[in-house]
């Protein structure tokens, strides 16, 4: 996967204000499984705190730790004016965020149990596309279609598609939304396919295909498992990679976007697709020991010690 260091990557995805809250119990302790049709329950809350996120936020802000270019496409209400100067203080280009001033930012609503689990609910905010138009111009080495509406999420795939734009494509907790077809053309015309163990088993069965090595057939399919590592499963071959021990595990929300924005990085200097998941295990711990998704800092050589105290080999990125 050859790409430019030197242009930038687009960012498609939500940009959201994020709502998350503690549970302080394990919700498979009140979850009865002969009852799930008839579902009514209510968790009291340890903790809740707003802040920015949505997936492309997140991956912009990793990028920008990376010293990695990236445009963000997707779009946004009246309230994004803190945030926006969130952003631009990262050297975020927003030239392909439109603004829909009759209506709110997206906002996502996430509960975290004590097992690292998660439920969330997500508004995706205005109905309008982004600006392509004002990309056009710009040298774009590669596009992350990343969780947001799906209207939008179709929209980047077809804008890379004519551009003749390698992407990723990243459906996350929006996997459900997209029917059998799309999600088949939307993993067909990509380089790469990414998503979590829960994420990739409804790939599997909306496509109707008997192996997780079916889902990309054609192209990797890179697995995120939380604490117990990644996968990457490419031609009928699986490589695990250990994913860091945290010095203290405080928030895992917004280590998968850390994660996707590691890899990209990888990708970018030209490191082979394992090492640039091994980068990207990397980055992601930064976030699992932070609160919040855009809250963690690094430095470069900071970060390559720690992948080479971790994984036993030193790495050069561009």
């Amino acid at each position: 996967m050859p790409l430019k260091s030197s242009s930038l990557v687009a960012v498609a995805g939500s940009l959201a204000v994020d709502m998350v809250m503690d549970f302080p119990g394990r919700f498979s302790d009140y979850i009865i499984p002969g009852k799930i049709h008839d579902l009514s329950l209510s968790f009291s809350l340890d903790k809740i705190r707003p802040g920015f996120g949505g997936t492309a936020g997140n991956i912009a802000y990793n990028l920008a730790l990376l010293k990695e270019r990236s445009s963000i496409l997707t779009a946004v209400g009246s309230d994004f004016g803190v945030f926006r100067r969130h952003l631009q203080a990262y050297r975020i280009d927003l030239s392909g965020v439109s603004v829909n001033r009759r209506d709110r930012c997206a906002a996502a609503f996430i509960m975290t149990d004590k097992s690292d689990n998660q439920i969330a609910g997500f508004y995706p905010g205005p109905t309008v596309l982004p600006n392509f138009s004002r990309l056009d111009k710009k040298e774009i080495s590669l596009l992350i279609i990343s969780p947001d509406a799906k209207e939008r999420m179709i929209a980047a795939q077809s804008w890379a598609k004519k551009r003749k734009l390698p992407y990723i494509f990243d459906p996350g907790q929006q996997v459900i939304s997209f029917s059998a077809a799309e999600l088949k053309k939307m993993i067909h015309d990509s380089i790469l396919v990414i998503g979590n163990d829960y994420e990739t088993e409804i790939m599997k069965r909306q496509l109707k295909v008997k192996s997780l090595f079916h889902v990309s057939p054609k192209h990797p399919l890179i697995i995120t498992k939380g604490a117990q590592g990644s996968e990457i499963l490419e031609l009928g071959r699986k490589i695990s990679i250990t994913a860091l021990p945290a010095l203290k595990a405080i928030d895992p929300t917004g280590a998968g976007d850390a994660y996707r924005a590691g890899l990209i990085k990888g990708l970018q200097s030209g490191l082979t697709l394992e090492k640039a998941a091994k980068l990207a295990a990397t980055v992601a711990v930064y976030a699992v020991e932070s609160q919040g998704t855009q809250n963690h800092k690094f430095t470069l050589n900071g970060l390559l010690r720690r992948y080479q105290r971790h994984f036993g080999e030193t790495l050069t990125l561009a």
